[in-house]
């Protein structure tokens, strides 16, 4: 196995024994990219020098003695919405084609006294405002989406060009690509770690998380950057090994199982066994007031985008792309009183949901309806004849954790008929997000598919 192939965990490991450096494990991952780029172009920077020379101090602080721990020389990437100083952070748009960082964000500035070693950023869908992310292409099969808004921080590390990433999640986008990449992704709870220093998109919506390959990089990423809230005693990957005895998943009947692909349907079946066999009750539900979830989520994120965008449209509409830029005027002509409206309902679906939970500890989901999409494909036709756009086909299942604020986690579980992954997500209570990584950890250790043929 090549550095570049491996998690953190065992990477860390490596590292604390001596049996690999930090300057042969960027080395690996550098190289990796600047073989891959060309194909895949999944870095909108690649800072190789300066991660070169992160990777030498690092080398030296291990050896001196001064080891901080699992993040310790391990490479990762940024999301091009995430400052890091000295570096662009262009949101993928040329309306900040000419924006530099003087300071880092607050969760660069966690990763980096961490130890961990910055390769550079990553191309998103323009300012987050779609789910595929046009420049970037699927490691799995290059003539299609990586999803998004996160698919270069997705499929960077895909195919081994960072051991593990920071993305946003406004409605989906670090689930929708780390699922068609074959990844984890982990949306935190709303507010558990910091956005200042992040490109905004919508305030109420927009979160900050890790897009990795292992349940346990995940959770060793989140105990870095978790600021809002004390950690779990010993941090979130302790209590990963617990098992799932004693938990109530619940099975929704509606909302998440409608139009779905066969093979992700039949997917999800056999999780829905795995998580049986390992000891979970599963408990039926019902989602409450499903038909406003999509309608809520467009109330919040449609002033709130144009809000932050009102100036620039004005100012230099034609740096924008076609796509975003009439999605954006559209926002500006939103009402702000249907913001105050989608408040109002937000919070009557939040108090339905807490009934829901007060019966079950997760909720069991695909996180995609659909695998990867060719670059260019408007939507998919569902076995009932029904037509529904790319973007809504993802957002649907992945935006209620962003509209109720509840940490959600993919895991990588299938692939389909075509040999492309997709993964199904827990959703937690607010602040159990220890309980999410748990169960997503049991999933991870019993599932027999291979996530790891595109880093060969």
């Amino acid at each position: 196995m090549q550095a570049y192939q491996l998690s953190i965990v065992d990477a860390a490991r490596q590292i604390a024994d001596g049996q690999l450096s930090p300057v042969e494990l960027t080395r690996s991952v550098l190289e990796r990219a600047q073989q891959q780029e060309t194909r895949l172009s999944a870095y909108v920077t690649l800072a190789a020098d300066q991660a070169m020379a992160a990777a030498r101090q690092a080398e030296q602080e291990i050896r001196g003695g001064g080891y901080r721990g699992v993040l310790h020389g391990i490479p990762y990437t940024l999301k091009d919405l995430i400052d890091a100083a000295g570096l662009p952070t262009t949101a993928s748009s040329r309306v900040r084609q000419h924006h530099r960082a003087e300071t880092d964000s607050a969760v660069a500035a966690q990763l980096r006294r961490a130890g961990m070693i910055l390769t550079g950023k990553t191309h998103t869908h323009e300012f987050a405002f779609g789910l595929t992310t046009p420049q970037t292409n699927n490691p799995w099969a290059p003539e299609r989406s990586p999803g998004g808004s996160s698919g270069g921080s997705a499929a960077a590390v895909a195919y081994g060009g960072a051991l593990a990433a920071l993305g946003t999640d406004t409605g989906g986008s670090i689930r929708v690509p780390a699922a068609l990449c074959g990844l984890v992704g982990l949306k935190p709870t709303y507010g558990l770690v910091s956005r200042q220093g992040v490109v905004p998109l919508s305030d109420s919506l927009d979160h900050v998380g890790p897009i990795t390959r292992t349940v346990a990089d995940a959770a060793a990423m989140l105990d870095a950057i978790a600021s809002a809230r004390p950690a779990p005693a010993g941090g979130y990957r302790q209590g990963l090994d617990q098992g799932l005895e004693g938990l109530r998943i619940g099975v929704p009947g509606n909302y998440f199982c409608d139009h779905i692909a066969p093979d992700i349907q039949a997917g999800f079946q056999d999780q829905l066994a795995e998580l049986a066999a390992a000891g979970a009750e599963l408990v039926a539900v019902e989602i409450p007031l499903a038909d406003l979830i999509l309608p809520i989520q467009w109330g919040l994120v449609a002033p709130e985008a144009a809000a932050h965008h009102r100036n620039s449209l004005r100012s230099v509409p034609q740096l924008y792309g076609d796509e975003v830029r009439t999605l954006l005027e559209a926002c500006v002509l939103v009402p702000e009183s249907d913001h105050t409206k989608a408040q109002r309902a937000r919070a009557a679906l939040q108090a339905a949901w807490r009934r829901m939970f007060a019966d079950i500890d997760l909720l069991l989901a695909p996180t995609v309806p659909h695998t990867a999409p060719l670059h260019g494909q408007h939507g998919f036709t569902w076995p009932d004849g029904t037509e529904e756009s790319v973007v809504s086909a993802y957002i649907r299942l992945s935006t209620p954790a962003n509209v109720l604020g509840l940490p959600a986690l993919t895991v990588p579980v299938g692939l389909d008929r075509a040999g492309l992954p997709f993964g199904v997500q827990f959703i937690g209570r607010p602040y159990h997000d220890a309980t999410v990584l748990r169960a997503g950890q049991v999933l991870e250790s019993r599932c027999q598919v291979r996530f790891d043929r595109v880093r060969r």
